[in-house]
């Protein structure tokens, strides 16, 4: 069966009551999903927890009021949750997908959606098998500063688009590298590119359209860890544009930059902060309405996930009440890991590699 060919969801919309979500793993970025149910507390129920760490799972339950357990597997036996959310480290995503799928649940994972590209497959396959809805987080979509960008670029307010360039240079100490096991490991984590750039990387394909070839560097500059501390992609679009990705989590001696910039025939943008949660450049040659939008667009942030985890669920909530359709399912989510293992690929192998990636 091929990742494209589609099933019928089996699941009826939820109505009369909260969706009700499970919660796998109580790790650093749990909390943003914790919060974000809990700010739809409206139409929206955290109501299970589990981690293999007993003391996570302590302070996740006293958080949430959320029913805890030792492991995924009781967790599913117990509960009957609309959704189950994977925040566990990111090699274990695909798995977990799957066994949620086989048990008939829906499911969210965070990014990336798996660490090799037949595992991707497999979590769509399996989920469309099953007759359950599998979403992929990509909140950053979600900021107003990345909506306006994505809302000209549909406009045709560039004309034609000529280069490309993201750039993302954070800073991750040793110590957060030793912090777990599982960090900075090909295993369970993936590299700068993987983990930590996996969000900018998608903005390639989201705003620019799909990505005719890629060719790539990665290196470990200083970190001990057996992935990338840093690397470089030079891609062409299909549509001719040219650009680069940019990534370091070396750069001194704190987060810098998360930007996106794109010159076209009839315009410049450029989006930058810490997190692309700054309009620096905005300039086309014929006004429009939504140039009103810019000031407001930009906002303060001191979190390099920003504030769009809450309007992501928002569309999540919705889908499974059967009054949306999901704006990053696994379809959508496979766009950026093929892209991710097309960079890897390239890297690995010094040569370009041309898109897409064999199914």
């Amino acid at each position: 069966m091929s990742a494209h060919s589609l099933r019928p969801q089996t699941h009826a919309p939820v109505t009369g009551r909260k969706v009700r979500f499970a919660l796998a793993g109580a790790g650093r970025i749990a909390a943003n999903h914790m919060e974000s149910v809990k700010t739809h507390a409206e139409r929206a129920e955290l109501v299970a927890v589990c981690d293999t760490d007993p003391v996570k799972l302590a302070a996740a339950v006293e958080r949430t009021g959320a029913r805890g357990y030792p492991s995924l597997e009781a967790m599913l036996a117990a509960e009957t949750p609309d959704c189950v959310i994977i925040t566990t480290p990111s090699g274990l995503h695909s798995q977990q997908v799957i066994q949620c799928a086989r048990a008939g649940f829906n499911v969210m994972t965070e990014k990336p959606m798996a660490t090799r590209w037949q595992d991707g497959l497999a979590m769509v396959r399996a989920c469309d098998e099953a007759g359950v809805r599998l979403f992929v987080v990509k909140q950053n979509r979600r900021n107003k500063t990345l909506q306006l960008l994505k809302k000209a670029m549909e406009l045709g307010r560039f004309g034609r688009v000529y280069m490309i360039n993201v750039n993302v240079f954070w800073t991750r100490p040793q110590e957060y590298y030793d912090s777990a096991a599982w960090r900075g490991t090909w295993e369970f984590d993936g590299g700068a590119f993987m983990n930590q750039a996996s969000h900018y990387v998608d903005l390639l394909d989201w705003i620019g359209g799909p990505v005719e070839s890629v060719m790539a560097y990665t290196g470990t500059l200083a970190r001990n860890i057996e992935v990338e501390d840093t690397g470089v992609a030079a891609l062409k679009w299909r549509n001719g544009a040219m650009g680069t990705v940019n990534v370091t989590m070396l750069t001194y001696p704190k987060n810098l930059e998360g930007s996106i910039t794109i010159l076209g025939e009839k315009g410049t943008v450029r989006i930058g902060g810490v997190a692309v949660n700054e309009i620096k450049e905005w300039q086309f040659a014929e006004p429009h309405a939504m140039d009103a939008e810019r000031d407001d667009a930009s906002y303060q942030t001191t979190s390099v996930y920003g504030f769009g985890h809450p309007l992501y669920y928002d569309n999540v909530i919705n889908t499974l009440r059967g009054e949306a359709q999901p704006e990053t399912d696994g379809r959508e989510g496979l766009k950026s890991l093929e892209l991710l293992i097309a960079m890897y690929l390239s890297a690995r192998d010094g040569k370009r590699i041309n898109l897409p990636l064999e199914y």
